[in-house]
C-alpha cells in the first residue's frame, strides 16, 4: 500500500510518542485511507482515498 491519498496526496507524518516519564520516541501518524472504487477520466479505478476527501464529496464513487 502506498499510504498516499489519490485525491489530495496526504501521506504519513512524523511526530513523537511521549511517555509519562517524558521519554520521547519517534513515531509515524498514518492517514485514514479507504480503498474505494471511483470514477476518473480513464474509467472506474480502485484507489486509496482519505476519509476527509470522501466526507467532503471530492470523490465520485462508482456503483
Amino acid at each position: 500500500m502506498t499510504r498516499r491519498c489519490f485525491i489530495c496526496g496526504k501521506g504519513p507524518t512524523t511526530g513523537s510518542s511521549i511517555s509519562h516519564s517524558h521519554r520521547v520516541i519517534k513515531r509515524r501518524f498514518l492517514p485514514n485511507l479507504q480503498k474505494t472504487r471511483i470514477v476518473t477520466e480513464e474509467g472506474i479505478k480502485r484507489v486509496y482515498v482519505c476519509t476527509k476527501c470522501l466526507k467532503a464529496g471530492k470523490v465520485q464513487k462508482a456503483l
